[in-house]
């Protein structure tokens, strides 16, 4: 009644307050480490419980009336194209478009009755296939420049490279024939 969750491993039929860590039920950490003090119920079933959330996990010899006595047919069909195939058995030539199953929708007074369809997703037209082409030319095209503007740069790098070596050169060429000069002066 008032929302705590049950707890298996508690033997009791009231709350108790439990300090709960990582892996154990009934607690999420937001943070690495994280351990709460926090109310769960027992697990012990009484007339004080308002909901009890139960599966099915062995069938019975009877069936129970109105539960499992009739079969409910699906309402929709599958969306995605490679579903479809796999119901219907086709293959990849097949076009999924005429195989979709359609909903009827009940019909309005003086118009003729229509049915619905789901959009088809992952279905692979020629416009997908276009877009796919074009994003693998972008991604070529890009590799290309890039590879260009590297080479242009490599050479832009040496060309530098050459120019500082001949100033240096020049400038130590200069410097020793200065020095020399001097020398034969003195």
């Amino acid at each position: 009644k008032q929302g705590f969750p049950m707890k298996q491993g508690v033997l009791t039929a009231g709350r108790v307050k439990l300090l709960l860590n990582k892996g154990t039920t009934c607690f999420r950490p937001r943070r690495s480490g994280e351990r709460k003090r926090k109310s769960v119920r027992g697990c012990i079933v009484d007339a004080n419980l308002s909901v009890l959330a139960l599966s099915v996990v062995k069938k019975g010899d009877q069936e129970i009336p109105g539960l499992t006595d009739k079969t409910i047919p699906r309402r929709l069909g599958p969306k995605r194209a490679s579903k479809i195939r796999r119901l219907f058995n086709l293959s990849k030539d097949d076009d999924v478009r005429q195989y979709v199953v359609r909903r009827p929708l009940p019909a309005k007074e003086g118009k003729k009755a229509t049915s619905k369809a789901p959009k088809i997703q992952r279905l692979v037209t020629p416009i997908v296939l276009q877009r796919k082409r074009h994003r693998f030319a972008l991604k070529r095209k890009r590799a290309v420049k890039k590879r260009e503007d590297a080479a242009e740069y490599a050479k832009l790098l040496a060309m530098r490279l050459k120019e500082a070596k001949e100033r240096k050169r020049s400038r130590s060429g200069s410097r020793s024939a200065s020095m020399s000069q001097s020398q034969s002066k003195s």
